[in-house]
């Protein structure tokens, strides 16, 4: 399937906000306030969809409403990108019913990362749209130390040239949104290093739960000639990390992965290097492949944007490892 890459963003674009999985409602006011100041700083117009304060038992909205603004986002010639509220657990509930047509005749820009990672390659399988994986609207919320995140996002929905993933120097796994002035930072350590070589493919993946629901169905992309991007959040235990990634492993098209990237764990997933290494040591099928752990993306803050069907390279030894988004 040929690849469809969206209209970057321009300064004075309409952008519109979806609730696929969590609703808005669940948001507090000053989280919004922010959002709304740092959208303006980057020059872009926040619309919202009907139906994203509509919240039921599980904090979301029936399938109709969420559909209905999806399909509105789409079809709104205005509209220039979706961007997700929150992420959640019900986002694949949408997949059977999402008019891939009307995806494909107007492609736009996609955001948002964790449960968004079911519509992320399901919009890629289905269609060739490339969408994104990076912030949500609610993490524009965030007061301080959102500038590594802000400028990814930029490089990756405002411009167009390839660029270099840096590791930040600083990172937090705390729960900023309920108290957004009393943050603690943490040294980052660098990519870790799992295994040498290098590797250039179509980049898929994610969250590893959501991602791994996928499995199966008409919704799952191509594995082959794919470098896989790969995180899971604090309920991710070493031990269920390590059987949900052996279950993309036994996915058809899985000896086509080139590469692999694994996102930064949270603190509470209990997740160290060395547990990581030997995940990696003990499966066979990953020896010949370059794989990084530790990336700037996940859970955690900051984080990256990087395109779900886009094309990366990635490059790995003791002395250098190179991390491009090529095209986005």
């Amino acid at each position: 399937m040929q690849k469809v890459y969206p209209r970057k963003l321009n300064k004075g674009d309409l952008v519109r906000v979806i609730s696929p999985a969590r609703s808005l409602g669940i948001i507090s006011q000053e989280l919004r306030d922010i959002a709304k100041i740092r959208f303006k700083e980057l020059g872009l117009k926040l619309t919202f969809g009907k139906h994203v304060e509509e919240k039921d038992d599980f904090n979301s909205s029936s399938i109709e409403s969420r559909i209905e603004d999806l399909h509105n986002a789409f079809s709104d010639k205005d509209v220039k990108a979706v961007i997700t509220v929150i992420g959640g657990f019900n986002s694949n509930q949408l997949l059977d019913y999402i008019d891939w047509d009307l995806i494909r005749n107007n492609p736009k820009i996609l955001c948002g990362y964790s449960d968004i990672t079911a519509l992320n390659n399901s919009f890629f399988a289905k269609t060739g749209l490339v969408t994104y994986s990076g912030p949500h609207y609610s993490s524009f919320g965030q007061k301080l130390y959102l500038d590594y995140t802000i400028d990814y996002f930029k490089k990756c929905l405002m411009k167009s040239e390839e660029f270099d993933v840096i590791p930040s120097e600083e990172w937090s796994d705390d729960q900023w949104w309920r108290a957004q002035d009393d943050r603690s930072l943490l040294k980052n350590d660098g990519f870790w290093i799992l295994n040498e070589g290098s590797a250039k493919g179509t980049l898929l993946g994610g969250n590893l739960c959501t991602f791994n629901l996928l499995h199966g169905s008409q919704y799952m992309p191509d594995l082959t000639n794919s470098v896989l991007f790969i995180e899971d959040d604090s309920e991710s235990l070493p031990h269920h990390f390590d059987r949900d990634f052996q279950s993309i492993i036994h996915q058809s098209g899985f000896n086509g992965v080139k590469g692999i990237v694994f996102g930064r764990f949270q603190k509470d997933s209990n997740m160290t290097f060395d547990l990581l290494r030997q995940i990696v040591k003990f499966k066979k099928q990953l020896t010949h492949i370059p794989i990084i752990g530790n990336a700037d993306f996940g859970h955690s803050d900051p984080k990256i944007t990087f395109p779900v069907g886009g094309t990366i390279f990635l490059s790995v030894n003791q002395k250098e490892t190179k991390l491009t988004i090529l095209e986005h």
